[in-house]
């Protein structure tokens, strides 16, 4: 599985990348899609939209199951992938590179709760 070094991860299978703005850019990671199999179905939240951190905020269905995508930090969403939803199958193609939404942080105090690659990969057994 692969697992970049410059993302942080939650053990919900969420990848979050932060901007330099201080936003943080969220999709599933490469261990989330091989186990969903393929992906048919993406509903992304609406921008604007307050969340908790551990929230379910989106959801993501394959042919296998479907299940919940949840906020990594609390904020705002800014921002949606919407090309994305339309093709849900770039999740499978590409994990890290299918964004799904971006969120403004309430607090950056929260970024420290959030894996690094070698934890997150060791939380996978």
């Amino acid at each position: 599985m692969n697992h970049p070094d410059n993302l942080r991860y939650t053990d919900t299978h969420e990848w979050v990348r932060v901007e330099q703005d201080g936003t943080v850019t969220v999709g599933i990671t490469d261990h989330a899609q091989d186990a969903l199999g393929d992906v048919v179905f993406l509903q992304l939240p609406d921008v604007g939209r307050k969340v908790a951190r551990t929230e379910a905020i989106a959801v993501i269905e394959s042919v296998k199951s479907a299940s919940d995508i949840h906020a990594p930090v609390s904020g705002t969403v800014t921002a949606v992938n919407a090309p994305v939803a339309d093709e849900p199958e770039q999740v499978n193609r590409d994990p890290y590179g299918a964004w799904m939404f971006v969120l403004q942080p309430d607090s950056a105090t929260e970024l420290d709760l959030l894996l690094g690659a070698d934890a997150y990969s060791a939380s996978l057994g």
